[in-house]
Protein backbone atom coordinates (compact mmCIF):
# COMPACT_ATOMS: atom_id res chain seq x y z
CA UNK A 1 0.00 0.00 0.00
CA UNK A 2 1.26 3.47 -1.20
CA UNK A 3 1.86 5.69 2.17
CA UNK A 4 0.43 9.10 2.38
CA UNK A 5 3.21 11.07 1.19
CA UNK A 6 3.93 9.13 -2.15
CA UNK A 7 0.16 9.73 -3.18
CA UNK A 8 0.27 13.27 -2.85
CA UNK A 9 3.60 12.79 -4.61
CA UNK A 10 2.12 11.14 -7.56
CA UNK A 11 -0.84 13.45 -7.79
CA UNK A 12 1.33 16.37 -7.91
CA UNK A 13 3.38 15.08 -10.50
CA UNK A 14 0.28 14.58 -12.88
CA UNK A 15 -0.48 18.32 -12.16
CA UNK A 16 2.53 18.86 -13.31
CA UNK A 17 2.42 17.26 -16.16
CA UNK A 18 -0.73 19.14 -16.98
CA UNK A 19 -3.26 15.80 -16.61
CA UNK A 20 -5.89 15.70 -13.91
CA UNK A 21 -6.93 12.39 -11.54
CA UNK A 22 -9.67 12.18 -14.14
CA UNK A 23 -7.06 11.72 -17.47
CA UNK A 24 -8.02 15.19 -18.97
CA UNK A 25 -5.83 17.74 -20.22
CA UNK A 26 -5.61 21.20 -18.41
CA UNK A 27 -6.11 23.85 -21.22
CA UNK A 28 -3.78 25.31 -22.88
CA UNK A 29 -3.89 29.01 -24.40
CA UNK A 30 -0.66 29.54 -25.54
CA UNK A 31 -1.19 28.95 -29.31
CA UNK A 32 -4.67 31.18 -28.97
CA UNK A 33 -2.68 34.20 -27.12
CA UNK A 34 -0.11 33.86 -30.08
CA UNK A 35 -2.33 33.64 -33.07
CA UNK A 36 -4.98 36.51 -32.09
CA UNK A 37 -3.59 38.54 -29.64
CA UNK A 38 -2.33 40.88 -32.34
CA UNK A 39 -5.35 41.72 -33.09
CA UNK A 40 -5.97 43.38 -29.51
CA UNK A 41 -5.26 47.02 -28.86
CA UNK A 42 -4.78 49.48 -26.62
CA UNK A 43 -7.16 52.41 -26.55
CA UNK A 44 -6.43 55.53 -24.77
CA UNK A 45 -8.65 58.23 -24.81
CA UNK A 46 -8.42 62.69 -23.70
CA UNK A 47 -11.07 64.83 -23.00
CA UNK A 48 -10.18 68.73 -23.13
CA UNK A 49 -12.27 70.40 -19.89
CA UNK A 50 -11.97 74.05 -20.07
CA UNK A 51 -12.43 76.47 -17.05
CA UNK A 52 -11.47 79.73 -16.30
CA UNK A 53 -8.46 80.02 -13.66
CA UNK A 54 -9.28 82.12 -10.91
CA UNK A 55 -13.03 82.69 -11.23
CA UNK A 56 -15.15 81.76 -8.20
CA UNK A 57 -17.21 78.26 -8.19
CA UNK A 58 -20.11 80.44 -8.49
CA UNK A 59 -23.70 79.75 -10.72
CA UNK A 60 -24.21 81.40 -13.95
CA UNK A 61 -27.56 83.03 -12.51
CA UNK A 62 -25.69 84.78 -9.60
CA UNK A 63 -25.97 87.98 -9.55
CA UNK A 64 -22.37 88.28 -8.77
CA UNK A 65 -21.28 85.81 -11.98
CA UNK A 66 -21.01 88.61 -14.43
CA UNK A 67 -18.91 90.91 -12.14
CA UNK A 68 -16.49 88.13 -11.32
CA UNK A 69 -16.00 86.90 -14.94
CA UNK A 70 -15.49 90.68 -15.74
CA UNK A 71 -13.06 91.99 -13.36
CA UNK A 72 -11.65 89.26 -11.37
CA UNK A 73 -7.99 88.06 -12.68
CA UNK A 74 -8.60 85.12 -14.75
CA UNK A 75 -6.80 83.32 -17.37
CA UNK A 76 -7.98 80.17 -20.02
CA UNK A 77 -7.13 76.96 -18.86
CA UNK A 78 -7.62 73.57 -20.09
CA UNK A 79 -7.56 70.87 -18.39
CA UNK A 80 -7.00 66.98 -19.78
CA UNK A 81 -9.32 64.31 -18.71
CA UNK A 82 -7.67 60.81 -19.61
CA UNK A 83 -8.98 56.90 -19.70
CA UNK A 84 -7.82 53.81 -20.91
CA UNK A 85 -10.01 50.67 -22.76
CA UNK A 86 -9.11 47.68 -25.20
CA UNK A 87 -10.98 46.92 -28.20
CA UNK A 88 -9.99 44.51 -31.21
CA UNK A 89 -9.47 44.94 -35.10
CA UNK A 90 -12.01 43.37 -37.18
CA UNK A 91 -11.00 44.00 -40.69
CA UNK A 92 -7.36 44.28 -41.90
CA UNK A 93 -8.49 48.04 -43.61
CA UNK A 94 -8.44 49.49 -39.99
CA UNK A 95 -12.31 48.86 -38.55
CA UNK A 96 -12.08 48.20 -34.45
CA UNK A 97 -14.78 47.65 -32.17
CA UNK A 98 -14.92 48.78 -28.35
CA UNK A 99 -17.70 49.62 -25.84
CA UNK A 100 -19.50 53.19 -26.61
CA UNK A 101 -18.25 54.65 -22.69
CA UNK A 102 -14.70 53.66 -23.60
CA UNK A 103 -14.85 56.94 -26.36
CA UNK A 104 -17.70 59.03 -24.73
CA UNK A 105 -17.02 62.49 -24.92
CA UNK A 106 -13.62 61.78 -25.73
CA UNK A 107 -11.92 64.46 -27.91
CA UNK A 108 -8.57 61.99 -29.32
CA UNK A 109 -8.78 58.71 -29.27
CA UNK A 110 -5.28 57.43 -29.79
CA UNK A 111 -5.50 53.17 -30.66
CA UNK A 112 -1.64 51.51 -29.93
CA UNK A 113 -1.15 48.12 -31.70
CA UNK A 114 1.20 45.14 -29.90
CA UNK A 115 3.75 46.54 -32.24
CA UNK A 116 4.04 49.65 -30.72
CA UNK A 117 2.37 51.61 -33.14
CA UNK A 118 0.24 54.05 -32.57
CA UNK A 119 -2.93 55.41 -34.62
CA UNK A 120 -5.27 58.73 -34.20
CA UNK A 121 -8.79 56.57 -34.23
CA UNK A 122 -12.10 58.05 -35.91
CA UNK A 123 -15.81 57.41 -34.42
CA UNK A 124 -17.37 55.99 -37.07
CA UNK A 125 -20.25 55.42 -34.99
CA UNK A 126 -21.23 54.54 -31.32
CA UNK A 127 -24.72 53.06 -29.67
CA UNK A 128 -25.37 53.78 -26.18
CA UNK A 129 -28.17 51.19 -25.61
CA UNK A 130 -25.93 48.17 -26.43
CA UNK A 131 -22.73 50.09 -25.43
CA UNK A 132 -20.77 49.09 -28.52
CA UNK A 133 -18.60 51.56 -30.79
CA UNK A 134 -17.17 51.08 -34.09
CA UNK A 135 -13.43 53.40 -34.87
CA UNK A 136 -11.46 53.32 -37.77
CA UNK A 137 -7.74 53.35 -37.95
CA UNK A 138 -5.62 55.10 -41.40
CA UNK A 139 -3.85 51.17 -41.52
CA UNK A 140 -3.72 48.35 -44.00
CA UNK A 141 -2.75 44.79 -43.78
CA UNK A 142 -3.94 44.50 -40.18
CA UNK A 143 -4.11 40.99 -38.21
CA UNK A 144 -7.74 40.84 -37.41
CA UNK A 145 -10.08 38.70 -35.10
CA UNK A 146 -12.10 35.78 -36.25
CA UNK A 147 -16.06 36.03 -35.54
CA UNK A 148 -17.19 32.81 -33.75
CA UNK A 149 -21.13 32.05 -32.52
CA UNK A 150 -21.98 32.68 -28.99
CA UNK A 151 -25.17 30.36 -29.25
CA UNK A 152 -22.96 27.31 -29.77
CA UNK A 153 -21.04 27.81 -26.22
CA UNK A 154 -22.06 26.01 -23.07
CA UNK A 155 -22.40 27.15 -19.39
CA UNK A 156 -18.99 25.80 -17.98
CA UNK A 157 -17.31 26.33 -21.53
CA UNK A 158 -13.35 27.57 -21.01
CA UNK A 159 -12.98 31.51 -22.31
CA UNK A 160 -10.23 34.13 -22.71
CA UNK A 161 -10.01 37.71 -22.24
CA UNK A 162 -7.14 40.09 -23.60
CA UNK A 163 -6.98 43.13 -22.50
CA UNK A 164 -5.30 46.52 -21.12
CA UNK A 165 -6.21 45.69 -17.22
CA UNK A 166 -5.14 49.41 -15.75
CA UNK A 167 -2.99 50.28 -18.51
CA UNK A 168 -1.07 46.68 -18.88
CA UNK A 169 -1.19 45.80 -22.87
CA UNK A 170 -2.48 42.45 -23.99
CA UNK A 171 -2.80 40.80 -20.36
CA UNK A 172 -4.73 37.34 -20.59
CA UNK A 173 -7.10 35.97 -18.19
CA UNK A 174 -9.43 32.76 -18.02
CA UNK A 175 -12.32 31.34 -17.05
CA UNK A 176 -15.37 29.53 -17.53
CA UNK A 177 -18.64 30.52 -18.95
CA UNK A 178 -20.99 31.54 -15.47
CA UNK A 179 -24.41 31.70 -17.61
CA UNK A 180 -26.03 33.17 -20.51
CA UNK A 181 -28.34 35.54 -21.73
CA UNK A 182 -28.29 37.36 -18.36
CA UNK A 183 -30.52 40.52 -18.47
CA UNK A 184 -29.17 43.18 -16.69
CA UNK A 185 -31.01 45.73 -14.92
CA UNK A 186 -32.61 48.85 -17.51
CA UNK A 187 -30.46 46.46 -20.10
CA UNK A 188 -32.92 45.67 -22.78
CA UNK A 189 -31.54 44.98 -25.48
CA UNK A 190 -28.44 42.50 -24.55
CA UNK A 191 -28.23 39.33 -23.15
CA UNK A 192 -24.87 38.97 -21.61
CA UNK A 193 -22.65 36.38 -21.25
CA UNK A 194 -21.72 36.08 -17.30
CA UNK A 195 -18.35 34.93 -17.19
CA UNK A 196 -15.60 34.34 -13.78
CA UNK A 197 -12.51 35.80 -15.99
CA UNK A 198 -11.04 38.01 -14.38
CA UNK A 199 -12.24 41.61 -15.75
CA UNK A 200 -10.59 45.28 -14.26
CA UNK A 201 -10.78 48.90 -15.30
CA UNK A 202 -9.13 48.84 -19.24
CA UNK A 203 -10.58 45.25 -20.16
CA UNK A 204 -13.64 47.25 -21.21
CA UNK A 205 -14.10 46.68 -25.09
CA UNK A 206 -12.11 43.91 -25.42
CA UNK A 207 -12.30 41.07 -26.99
CA UNK A 208 -13.85 36.90 -25.81
CA UNK A 209 -12.58 34.05 -26.95
CA UNK A 210 -13.48 30.89 -27.09
CA UNK A 211 -11.28 27.72 -27.25
CA UNK A 212 -11.66 27.48 -31.41
CA UNK A 213 -9.88 30.85 -31.33
CA UNK A 214 -12.59 33.11 -32.44
CA UNK A 215 -14.41 35.93 -30.57
CA UNK A 216 -17.43 35.05 -29.07
CA UNK A 217 -18.06 38.86 -26.94
CA UNK A 218 -17.10 41.82 -25.47
CA UNK A 219 -16.17 41.98 -22.41
CA UNK A 220 -18.32 45.21 -20.90
CA UNK A 221 -19.38 45.34 -17.69
CA UNK A 222 -18.05 43.76 -14.62
CA UNK A 223 -20.60 43.45 -10.16
CA UNK A 224 -17.80 44.44 -8.34
CA UNK A 225 -18.45 46.35 -4.48
CA UNK A 226 -14.27 46.97 -4.31
CA UNK A 227 -14.01 48.69 -8.04
CA UNK A 228 -12.11 45.59 -9.14
CA UNK A 229 -12.60 41.78 -10.16
CA UNK A 230 -15.01 39.58 -8.29
CA UNK A 231 -15.30 36.82 -10.70
CA UNK A 232 -18.83 38.27 -11.99
CA UNK A 233 -18.36 40.21 -15.86
CA UNK A 234 -20.38 40.42 -18.35
CA UNK A 235 -20.14 40.29 -22.19
CA UNK A 236 -21.83 41.50 -25.18
CA UNK A 237 -22.82 38.51 -27.91
CA UNK A 238 -20.25 39.51 -30.91
CA UNK A 239 -23.55 38.46 -32.98
CA UNK A 240 -25.48 41.29 -31.25
CA UNK A 241 -22.37 43.52 -32.00
CA UNK A 242 -21.93 42.30 -34.90
CA UNK A 243 -25.56 43.15 -35.93
CA UNK A 244 -24.83 47.20 -35.03
CA UNK A 245 -21.72 47.35 -35.93
CA UNK A 246 -23.16 46.77 -39.45
CA UNK A 247 -25.43 49.68 -39.05
CA UNK A 248 -22.99 51.92 -37.58
CA UNK A 249 -20.80 50.79 -40.48
CA UNK A 250 -23.31 51.65 -43.29
CA UNK A 251 -25.26 54.60 -41.83
CA UNK A 252 -23.36 55.76 -38.25
CA UNK A 253 -26.76 55.13 -36.73
CA UNK A 254 -28.67 51.85 -35.27
CA UNK A 255 -32.26 51.79 -36.23
CA UNK A 256 -34.61 49.52 -34.00
CA UNK A 257 -38.00 48.70 -34.38
CA UNK A 258 -40.58 48.95 -31.71
CA UNK A 259 -44.33 47.77 -30.88
CA UNK A 260 -45.32 50.20 -28.23
CA UNK A 261 -46.24 48.33 -25.38
CA UNK A 262 -44.88 47.34 -21.58
CA UNK A 263 -43.91 44.29 -20.21
CA UNK A 264 -43.29 42.68 -17.15
CA UNK A 265 -42.02 39.04 -15.94
CA UNK A 266 -44.98 36.97 -16.05
CA UNK A 267 -44.53 34.76 -12.68
CA UNK A 268 -45.63 31.26 -12.01
CA UNK A 269 -48.90 32.67 -10.27
CA UNK A 270 -49.61 35.18 -12.82
CA UNK A 271 -49.71 32.14 -15.39
CA UNK A 272 -51.64 29.95 -13.24
CA UNK A 273 -54.31 32.89 -13.17
CA UNK A 274 -54.39 33.88 -16.70
CA UNK A 275 -54.81 29.43 -17.20
CA UNK A 276 -50.94 29.04 -18.62
CA UNK A 277 -49.78 25.63 -18.21
CA UNK A 278 -46.01 27.17 -18.10
CA UNK A 279 -44.79 30.47 -16.88
CA UNK A 280 -43.13 31.73 -20.39
CA UNK A 281 -43.98 34.66 -22.22
CA UNK A 282 -43.91 38.56 -22.11
CA UNK A 283 -46.60 39.95 -19.93
CA UNK A 284 -48.47 43.02 -21.77
CA UNK A 285 -49.19 45.46 -18.72
CA UNK A 286 -49.87 48.33 -20.83
CA UNK A 287 -50.61 48.97 -24.93
CA UNK A 288 -49.49 52.88 -26.17
CA UNK A 289 -52.74 54.31 -27.73
CA UNK A 290 -52.29 54.04 -31.67
CA UNK A 291 -48.99 52.04 -31.60
CA UNK A 292 -48.41 49.10 -33.78
CA UNK A 293 -49.60 46.74 -30.89
CA UNK A 294 -52.83 48.98 -30.20
CA UNK A 295 -53.37 48.93 -33.82
CA UNK A 296 -53.29 44.95 -34.51
CA UNK A 297 -55.73 44.49 -31.35
CA UNK A 298 -52.86 43.39 -28.85
CA UNK A 299 -54.21 44.60 -25.83
CA UNK A 300 -53.27 44.60 -21.18
CA UNK A 301 -52.89 41.14 -20.39
CA UNK A 302 -51.96 39.30 -23.38
CA UNK A 303 -49.36 37.24 -23.11
CA UNK A 304 -46.81 37.05 -26.26
CA UNK A 305 -45.79 33.51 -26.90
CA UNK A 306 -44.36 33.64 -30.01
CA UNK A 307 -43.01 36.68 -32.11
CA UNK A 308 -41.52 36.11 -35.66
CA UNK A 309 -42.24 32.34 -35.38
CA UNK A 310 -39.55 32.30 -32.44
CA UNK A 311 -40.62 31.28 -28.89
CA UNK A 312 -40.74 34.10 -26.08
CA UNK A 313 -39.41 32.29 -22.68
CA UNK A 314 -38.87 35.55 -20.79
CA UNK A 315 -40.15 39.03 -21.11
CA UNK A 316 -36.73 40.41 -21.61
CA UNK A 317 -36.89 37.98 -24.72
CA UNK A 318 -39.12 40.51 -26.77
CA UNK A 319 -37.47 44.00 -26.44
CA UNK A 320 -34.56 42.46 -28.38
CA UNK A 321 -36.52 40.66 -30.62
CA UNK A 322 -38.63 43.48 -32.14
CA UNK A 323 -35.61 46.17 -31.37
CA UNK A 324 -33.83 43.84 -34.03
CA UNK A 325 -36.57 43.58 -36.96
CA UNK A 326 -36.87 46.11 -39.59
CA UNK A 327 -39.31 49.02 -39.30
CA UNK A 328 -41.99 48.88 -41.64
CA UNK A 329 -41.64 44.85 -41.74
CA UNK A 330 -45.02 42.89 -40.94
CA UNK A 331 -44.59 40.48 -38.03
CA UNK A 332 -46.54 37.27 -37.40
CA UNK A 333 -47.26 37.29 -33.22
CA UNK A 334 -48.72 34.30 -31.32
CA UNK A 335 -50.61 35.78 -27.70
CA UNK A 336 -52.70 33.86 -25.23
CA UNK A 337 -55.69 35.92 -24.43
CA UNK A 338 -58.96 34.22 -22.31
CA UNK A 339 -57.66 30.88 -22.12
CA UNK A 340 -56.75 30.87 -25.65
CA UNK A 341 -54.25 31.23 -28.54
CA UNK A 342 -54.51 33.83 -31.16
CA UNK A 343 -52.51 35.27 -34.05
CA UNK A 344 -52.03 39.02 -34.86
CA UNK A 345 -49.95 41.09 -37.51
CA UNK A 346 -47.80 43.73 -36.30
CA UNK A 347 -46.22 46.40 -38.44
CA UNK A 348 -43.10 47.49 -36.75
CA UNK A 349 -42.58 51.27 -35.97
CA UNK A 350 -39.22 53.13 -35.84
CA UNK A 351 -37.70 53.29 -32.03
CA UNK A 352 -37.06 56.76 -31.55
CA UNK A 353 -33.08 57.47 -31.41
CA UNK A 354 -31.51 59.06 -28.03
CA UNK A 355 -30.18 62.02 -29.69
CA UNK A 356 -33.89 63.41 -30.00
CA UNK A 357 -34.27 63.15 -26.38
CA UNK A 358 -31.06 65.71 -25.64
CA UNK A 359 -33.01 69.34 -26.53
CA UNK A 360 -34.92 69.86 -23.55
CA UNK A 361 -37.84 72.58 -24.13
CA UNK A 362 -37.99 74.07 -20.21
CA UNK A 363 -35.28 73.92 -17.43
CA UNK A 364 -36.25 73.85 -13.88
CA UNK A 365 -36.21 77.08 -11.42
CA UNK A 366 -33.97 77.33 -8.69
CA UNK A 367 -36.52 75.95 -6.21
CA UNK A 368 -37.77 73.09 -8.42
CA UNK A 369 -34.83 72.06 -9.30
CA UNK A 370 -33.90 72.26 -5.97
CA UNK A 371 -37.02 69.88 -5.18
CA UNK A 372 -36.34 67.38 -7.66
CA UNK A 373 -32.46 67.30 -6.83
CA UNK A 374 -33.86 65.11 -3.52
CA UNK A 375 -34.14 62.27 -5.77
CA UNK A 376 -30.45 63.03 -6.98
CA UNK A 377 -31.02 63.45 -10.39
CA UNK A 378 -31.63 66.58 -12.75
CA UNK A 379 -34.63 66.72 -15.21
CA UNK A 380 -35.95 68.89 -17.84
CA UNK A 381 -39.42 68.82 -19.37
CA UNK A 382 -40.01 67.26 -22.49
CA UNK A 383 -40.99 69.57 -25.70
CA UNK A 384 -43.85 68.43 -27.88
CA UNK A 385 -41.89 66.68 -31.08
CA UNK A 386 -40.08 64.39 -27.98
CA UNK A 387 -43.11 63.34 -26.85
CA UNK A 388 -44.71 62.81 -30.23
CA UNK A 389 -41.54 60.75 -31.38
CA UNK A 390 -41.73 58.84 -28.18
CA UNK A 391 -45.71 58.40 -28.37
CA UNK A 392 -46.40 59.48 -25.01
CA UNK A 393 -48.56 62.47 -23.71
CA UNK A 394 -46.12 63.05 -20.85
CA UNK A 395 -42.76 63.10 -19.06
CA UNK A 396 -39.94 64.37 -17.60
CA UNK A 397 -36.41 63.39 -18.87
CA UNK A 398 -33.19 62.41 -16.85
CA UNK A 399 -30.49 64.79 -17.41
CA UNK A 400 -27.73 63.37 -15.04
CA UNK A 401 -27.22 61.56 -12.05
CA UNK A 402 -26.09 63.03 -9.44
CA UNK A 403 -27.22 60.93 -5.87
CA UNK A 404 -25.69 57.55 -4.98
CA UNK A 405 -29.34 56.16 -4.69
CA UNK A 406 -30.43 56.99 -8.16
CA UNK A 407 -27.65 55.55 -9.69
CA UNK A 408 -27.96 52.58 -7.57
CA UNK A 409 -31.59 51.95 -8.18
CA UNK A 410 -30.19 52.25 -12.22
CA UNK A 411 -31.28 55.12 -13.59
CA UNK A 412 -29.33 56.93 -16.04
CA UNK A 413 -29.59 59.79 -18.32
CA UNK A 414 -31.73 59.63 -21.27
CA UNK A 415 -34.22 57.97 -19.47
CA UNK A 416 -37.83 59.38 -18.87
CA UNK A 417 -39.78 59.68 -16.04
CA UNK A 418 -43.70 58.14 -16.51
CA UNK A 419 -45.00 58.56 -13.48
CA UNK A 420 -44.76 58.39 -9.44
CA UNK A 421 -46.42 55.81 -7.96
CA UNK A 422 -49.72 55.73 -10.06
CA UNK A 423 -49.56 59.38 -11.10
CA UNK A 424 -48.69 60.10 -14.66
CA UNK A 425 -46.07 63.33 -14.21
CA UNK A 426 -46.46 66.37 -16.52
CA UNK A 427 -44.53 68.92 -15.27
CA UNK A 428 -41.90 70.34 -12.62
CA UNK A 429 -44.24 72.05 -10.71
CA UNK A 430 -46.84 68.68 -10.85
CA UNK A 431 -43.57 66.79 -9.68
CA UNK A 432 -42.89 69.03 -6.81
CA UNK A 433 -46.34 68.85 -4.90
CA UNK A 434 -46.13 65.78 -5.20
CA UNK A 435 -42.29 65.07 -3.34
CA UNK A 436 -43.28 67.91 -0.85
CA UNK A 437 -45.82 65.56 0.70
CA UNK A 438 -42.91 62.47 1.15
CA UNK A 439 -40.63 62.91 4.33
CA UNK A 440 -37.15 62.97 3.89
CA UNK A 441 -35.61 59.67 3.46
CA UNK A 442 -38.51 57.92 2.25
CA UNK A 443 -38.67 55.69 -1.11
CA UNK A 444 -40.69 56.96 -3.98
CA UNK A 445 -41.97 54.90 -6.58
CA UNK A 446 -41.13 56.20 -10.50
CA UNK A 447 -41.87 54.50 -13.25
CA UNK A 448 -39.13 54.83 -15.41
CA UNK A 449 -39.44 54.25 -19.51
CA UNK A 450 -35.97 53.56 -21.11
CA UNK A 451 -36.06 52.01 -24.98
CA UNK A 452 -39.23 49.96 -25.87
CA UNK A 453 -40.04 48.99 -22.11
CA UNK A 454 -40.87 50.34 -18.44
CA UNK A 455 -40.70 49.64 -14.89
CA UNK A 456 -41.12 50.72 -11.41
CA UNK A 457 -37.92 51.65 -9.54
CA UNK A 458 -37.53 52.96 -5.73
CA UNK A 459 -35.52 55.77 -4.70
CA UNK A 460 -35.00 56.70 -1.45
CA UNK A 461 -35.14 60.58 -0.93
CA UNK A 462 -32.03 62.74 -0.19
CA UNK A 463 -32.06 63.15 4.03
CA UNK A 464 -29.35 65.92 3.71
Amino acid sequence: MLRKSAVVFVLLSLLICGVTAQGKELPDFTDLVETQGAAVVNISTTQIIQNMQGLPNIPENDPFFEFFRRFAPQMPREQESQSLGSGFIISADGYIMTNAHVVDSADKITVRLTDKREFRAKVIGVDKRTDVALLKIDATGLPKINVGDPNKLKVGEWVVAIGSPFGFDNSVTAGIVSAKGRSLPQDNFVPFIQTDVAINPGNSGGPLFNMGEEVVGINSQIYTRSGGSMGLSFAIPIDVAMQVVDQLRSTGKVTRGRIGVTIQELTRELADSFGLSKAAGALISNVEKNAPADKAGIQASDVILKFDGKAVNNSSDLPRMVAAVKPGTKVEVELWRKGKTRQVTVEIAAMPEDAKLTAPAKKPSDSEAEMVARLGISVSELNSEQLQELQISSGLLVEEIKGSAARAAGLHPGDVLMSIGNVPLRSFAQLNELLKSVPNGRNVALLVRRGDSASYIAIKLDEK
